[in-house]
């Protein structure tokens, strides 16, 4: 069986082919592997999905030996960039770093055809898999090339975010943003605040569709990870070279915590006990009370997080906080009053800086959504070492940047994938913007107000999915394919600036990615619109119309 497979995504670098000669054989008998000091985890990882893909047993091989697959760490390179080169019958990928090497595995997998994304064999193992002689090199534009997944609002069980962390090593992807707290679930197991996912992770009932439909599903909605489960999560996405940035929300989106332990939220100004967690969406009112009580329950809450999530970052949320409960607490007043800050956006500060602190104190970094630098100091609006997730528009980036701070750009108007890919009523519940394929495609991270220093400090980029109307995978891949592939081209690739980039050319090679995506049972948006059991008739959205806004 022969594959040449055009269609790399995302694109490379540099791709030399030789259609007419002969590079390399993979066959079930008789290729081995030979793993370099340092790439032993990539061929673990290796031998298990083409093993189970292709019926490949790759025992060990020498290094340059015929029918050999050899990996090898060559400093020389980029530290996650890689160079593939399959010729005189042997594949050789050499990577920067362990982590180059794997992101090379993944382009051997697009060259030997989608049948390598597969779980099971079901041809080919007579013949094997014929590859022409190439040379494939490359190394990542970004750091940070992640999704954010909201497992709070509908609930993904495990094998759904294994499959997922699956999805960004397929793509290239390395950051995924874990949102695992709202108001509509807890969903972390806290040996110390069991009450956190025995209440926290249940709702009574669930809004379908926008807040404003009349329309209910009267099940109860829950479900929750334990701390093994979160173990098994984050030893996967290591496996694959992703770091999972776990979200915690402070001081807003909390109603799920205040639900399961009232003495959270602001107690003079509500009845908190008699708070549930929350059915519906949008900006809640019920926020955390200023109090020590509240900063010591979370930092409780952090250790235990901190022990999970190995990464340097931890995401505090600090977004759609309303100050109304604040302003009607005497107790918030009175601690407005005894810090010495202006009003209740310095004490919304007051709390980000509370935690920036502590998590640098345990060597960590906080990042949280771009209203984290409101309410602090104009030259220092931040903890040193703090990065911000710039959400509402590219505005937010820009200022952290100039401040000094890290920046994650992921505007909503273009890489929010709750937002609809098509206008029409056939699309499920239409949410705001239509942003396609090609408008994602022409998503730049790093706004021309930002040059030199300040470019330097994007991080990268990353593509959110929010689920309020997402109810289960088959939704969410809906929403999230095939604008993810798209997506990671953008955030890997030495692509032109967005007018000059050629749609057309990554629609070519897209014409391969969809038969990937099919082989790991991706429930995609097909390019001539959804099919009948993938639309919503009858629940209501929020579109809105015409070109979104660069702000």
């Amino acid at each position: 069986m022969t594959h040449d497979a055009a269609g790399l995504i995302p694109a490379p670098r540099h791709d030399q082919s030789r259609p007419g000669r002969a590079g390399a054989r993979i066959h079930p008998r008789r290729t081995a592997l030979a793993a370099g000091p340092g790439t032993e985890g990539v061929a673990r990882l290796l031998r298990t999905t083409l093993g189970q893909a292709l019926g490949l047993s790759l025992p060990d091989g020498e290094p340059g030996g015929d029918d050999t697959i050899s990996l090898r760490i060559d400093a020389a390179l980029e530290p996650e960039g890689y160079r593939l080169t399959v010729a005189d019958g042997r594949v050789e990928i050499a990577g920067g770093t362990a982590a180059g090497v794997h992101w090379g595995t993944q382009t051997l997998r697009q060259l030997l055809g989608p049948d390598a994304f597969r779980r099971a064999p079901f041809r080919g193992a007579e013949t094997g898999w014929e590859l022409a002689e190439r040379t494939v090199e490359d190394a990542p534009r970004f750091a940070w090339r992640g999704l954010m997944l909201d497992v709070a609002r509908h609930f993904m069980p495990k094998d759904g975010v294994l499959a997922y962390l699956d999805l960004l090593a397929a793509h290239k992807l390395n950051v995924f943003h874990f949102h695992l707290t709202d108001d509509q679930g807890w969903r972390v197991e806290i040996r110390r605040y069991p009450r956190l996912t025995e209440v926290g992770a249940w709702r009574e009932r669930t809004k379908l569709g926008h807040r404003a439909s009349p329309l209910w599903d009267e099940r109860p909605h829950g479900g929750h990870y334990t701390q093994d489960d979160i173990r098994e999560i984050v030893a996967y996405a290591a496996e694959r070279h992703i770091t999972v940035v776990p979200e915690i929300d402070i001081p807003g989106h909390s109603q799920a915590a205040i639900a399961a332990y009232p003495e959270l939220g602001n107690t003079d100004v509500i009845d908190t006990a008699s708070l549930g967690v929350w059915t519906t969406w949008g900006i809640n009112p019920n926020v955390l009370a200023p109090t020590d009580n509240t900063l010591r329950f979370y930092e409780h809450v952090l250790e235990e997080v901190l022990e999970l999530f190995p990464g340097a970052f931890v995401h505090i949320g600090g977004d759609e906080c309303p100050k109304d409960q604040w302003k009607a607490s005497p107790a918030a007043q009175e601690r407005i009053r005894a810090l010495g800050l202006a009003d209740e956006d310095e004490l919304q500060s007051w709390f980000i800086r509370h935690f920036g602190h502590w998590l640098a104190e345990r060597g960590r970094r906080l990042i949280g959504w771009d209203e984290i630098l409101e309410g602090g100091a104009p030259d220092a609006p931040l903890p040193e070492g703090a990065a911000v997730s710039s959400w509402r528009g590219y505005a937010g980036g820009i200022a952290a940047a100039r401040a000094g701070h890290d920046v994650v750009m992921c505007p909503e108007q273009q890489v929010y994938f709750d937002h609809r890919q098509a206008p029409g009523e056939d699309e499920p519940v239409p949410i705001g913007y239509v942003r396609t394929l090609e408008d994602v495609y022409r998503f730049e991270p790093v706004p021309p107000e930002l040059t030199g220093v300040g470019a330097d400090r994007v991080l990268g980029a990353q593509a959110n999915v929010w689920t309020e109307v997402m109810e289960d995978r088959r939704r969410v891949d809906y929403q999230v394919f095939p604008r993810l592939a798209a997506f990671a081209e953008v955030v890997w690739s030495a692509l032109p600036p967005s007018p000059e980039r050629d749609f057309e050319a990554f629609q070519g090679r897209m014409e391969a990615h969809y038969a990937r995506l099919d082989a790991l049972g991706v429930s995609y948006r097909p390019p001539a619109g959804p099919l009948p059991w993938q639309r919503r008739p009858g629940l209501l959205g929020r579109p809105r119309e015409g070109a979104p806004p660069i702000v």
